[in-house]
């Protein structure tokens, strides 16, 4: 039982970072810069951890800045305000991003300067070969190490991992949660301590201030990812592109 938590909970994390720190903060918002060799690095790490869920890091980047540009409107790839319900929501998600991996799409160019691309890497890593390995390996895990069949029913979310990441902020943090700062939108931060979705759920403070760093904002939060990018900031595989990363924090 141990290693089935442990297996879930790692996966559940190291995907979050993924997404949160390369997809997001690094692709969208080039919050920070590498070097080609960090790049790639962090791709086949995204691969690697995301697995069957595996989203491009030039797609996502595309479509997060779509976001920002067209939040809660009909041109919004995600919003709840024009879908009826989630799965309606994932449905129309997973549409545009298919749409735009494979250039059946047109995209302004301002939503597709400098993201990263790996084309070959990305083709493979969104082809039904690769995703049904992943969910292979998954399975395989659950029947070595569940105690009882009862655990099978985290598999599901294992394959889906990066789509159930996305919906609980896409969906849930446009529809409930407190607001620390006024917007345009509906944006809302879901938690006080985000420590389920890695500062990912200070979603009302990003949309205020979407190339920070960090989405902590004010007294009391705090945004998990944060002293990983000073740490790697420190060792000079990262450099910052906003402000200053003393003038992160805001207190008040």
């Amino acid at each position: 039982m141990l290693a089935i938590i442990l297996f879930f909970v790692l996966h559940w994390y190291l995907s979050l970072f993924a997404q949160s720190f390369f997809h997001h903060r690094y692709a969208a918002h080039k919050a920070f810069t590498m070097g080609k060799g960090w790049e790639r690095f962090f791709f086949i790490y995204s691969y690697i951890t995301q697995g069957s869920s595996y989203m491009s890091p030039r797609v996502y980047g595309i479509m997060h800045r779509i976001h920002h540009a067209y939040t809660d409107t009909e041109d919004d790839p995600h919003s709840p305000a024009y879908d009826k319900n989630i799965m309606a929501m994932m449905w129309r998600t997973s549409i545009t991003y298919v749409n735009i991996m494979y250039g059946r799409m047109e995209v302004e160019e301002r939503f597709t300067k400098n993201v990263p691309n790996w084309g070959w890497f990305d083709r493979w890593g969104n082809t039904w070969y690769s995703r049904i390995l992943w969910s292979a390996v998954y399975i395989w895990f659950y029947v070595v190490f569940a105690p009882s069949a009862w655990w099978y029913l985290l598999i599901p979310v294992h394959i889906v991992m990066g789509p159930v990441h996305g919906v609980i902020i896409n969906w849930f943090a446009h529809k409930y949660g407190h607001v620390n700062f006024e917007t345009d939108n509906t944006s809302k931060n879901l938690f006080k301590v985000d420590w389920l979705m890695l500062g990912e759920g200070y979603h009302n403070n990003h949309h205020k201030f979407p190339s920070r760093t960090n989405f902590a904002a004010k007294r009391g939060e705090f945004d998990p990812i944060y002293p990983v990018i000073v740490l790697l900031l420190k060792l000079k595989v990262i450099r910052v592109t906003t402000v200053p990363v003393k003038a992160q924090s805001v207190h008040s």
